[in-house]
């Protein structure tokens, strides 16, 4: 049997990897893995997102599910929907932070959460023995509208925020939406908070023109820049599902998501403390970080493979009060188990209304470290387990970590080398104590994995 799902949900090139037939044929096989019933679909803005959503309602159809669309929402708002809108089941059209000749599909089931990975093996065999249970031509159903979504999540963000607290402090906060769906949500709810929003990349575009649509400390300078000029308090920046937001200080520095979600971490385990002391987190996020700040508070840090959807199993699974991912995903179970730019957004203004401290203040009670981050192509036949070895031999005397790709852990420094699940790449994490070492560690292994790559 071949493999559909990746990391988070099936992506592919428009047209090409990622075609309407392909989009029909997943939802045939989640419709018939559910049996029936209702199913929210919505999409983000890009390319082909149209023809995708109308082939996903088609396929939906056809095997008797009732498909509703909700048109052009943010990720965590359709999730946030299914269960409280009374859907069996959900369908998001996005490729998330991916470049934009991108598309694909997530499945959701009815608590909200993306399937299991499970489940999506159940999905898969459907999809690819194509036992789809199609209805008779008298029971097809008809799609419909939702018009509710953006409003029942833009409340339920709110619900979670004390907003007489945040209005009092007068911040001012530049929100990128890079040209897609979070700037339908983020600026809504944070308006409503008594916050002054200035919209960056917030008109729709499938072409991304503002940047990249993955939000990163190097794709975020020109915003950052702007946002320290015009004296912001704060940047909240999305990718293009709006399911993650990087936050960047009014000094114009941009912080990976493991910094900002210890932050919140630590801040929601004073705000609910009913909940259990433990947060879950990838292998790609700081153990210097992480471990540094959050552990000496009692919390327990549960490390966990790289992916959203096995994060947020985790914490559904075993209890805590969050989950994070160092690319800005956030998860904030009170609210909804997944990741959530809107929802972090909102914690972390409110965080600073709490504490009375500025963004570059709490982000410097974190400990020192410094990385480098970058991905190199990877040749599909390419033997990561080779790449593995050599690597290894490299750092005899460090501690390796294989869940997921392989990091290696060391005293003053740690690093992650790791296929991604999306791309046709290799992704290099690493970080250090010192700043040059982190520097001269990631030429050192972007040089290894070219050259190695070279040969295939």
């Amino acid at each position: 049997m071949g493999k559909l799902f990746g990391t988070d949900g099936v992506r592919g090139i428009v047209n090409q990897t990622m075609t309407p037939e392909l989009a029909m044929r997943v939802a045939q096989a989640a419709c018939t893995w559910l049996g029936g019933g209702k199913v929210l679909v919505g999409r983000d803005v890009r390319y082909g997102g149209d023809a995708l959503a109308a082939a996903v309602m088609a396929g939906l159809s056809s095997c008797g599910c009732e498909p509703y669309y909700a048109g052009l929402v943010p990720t965590p708002a359709l999730q946030y929907s299914v269960p409280r809108l009374g859907y069996d089941m959900g369908i998001m059209v996005t490729a998330s932070h991916n470049p934009p000749q991108y598309n694909g599909v997530k499945v959701v089931g009815a608590n909200g959460v993306e399937v299991p990975k499970e489940e999506e093996k159940v999905i898969e065999e459907i999809f690819f023995s194509e036992r789809f249970k199609r209805v008779p031509y008298s029971e097809v159903p008809e799609h419909k509208t939702e018009p509710r979504v953006l409003d029942t999540y833009v409340e339920g963000v709110l619900a979670e925020i004390e907003i007489d607290l945040v209005k009092k402090n007068g911040f001012r906060v530049v929100v990128d939406g890079a040209n897609s769906v979070g700037s339908l949500a983020t600026p809504k709810v944070l308006r409503k908070m008594g916050v002054k929003v200035l919209c960056v990349n917030c008109n729709l575009d499938p072409s991304f023109p503002g940047r990249e649509p993955e939000p990163t400390p190097e794709t975020l300078r020109g915003t950052a820049e702007m946002a320290r000029s015009v004296g912001a308090d704060l940047l909240v920046a999305h990718d293009a599902d709006a399911d993650r937001a990087i936050i960047g200080d009014e000094r114009g520095t941009v912080h990976w998501g493991d910094r900002s979600g210890s932050l919140l971490t630590a801040y929601v385990s004073e705000k609910y403390p009913h909940l259990p002391k433990r947060t879950f987190t990838g292998v790609s996020s700081s153990h210097i970080v992480v471990e540094g700040f959050l552990r000496p508070k009692g919390i327990e840090v549960v490390w966990t493979p790289v992916g959203s959807v096995i994060i947020a199993h985790e914490l559904i699974k075993k209890g805590g009060i969050s989950g994070f991912e160092e690319n800005g995903g956030y998860m904030h179970p009170v609210h909804h188990p997944v990741r959530d730019g809107a929802m972090k957004a909102a914690l972390f203004v409110e965080m600073m209304a709490k504490y009375g401290k500025k963004a570059s203040e709490l982000f410097d009670e974190l400990p020192k470290a410094y990385s480098v981050k970058g991905k190199v192509p990877r040749p599909p036949t390419a033997d990561m387990e080779k790449v593995y070895e050599i690597i290894k031999s490299k750092f005899e005397s460090c501690e390796f970590v294989t869940v997921d790709g392989l990091k290696v852990v060391c005293g003053d420094f740690w690093f992650l080398v790791r296929p991604s699940g999306t791309e046709p790449v290799v992704r290099i994490m690493v970080e250090a104590r010192d700043p040059k070492k982190a520097e001269e560690l990631f030429g050192e292994l972007k040089r290894l994995l070219e050259g190695f790559f070279s040969t295939f």
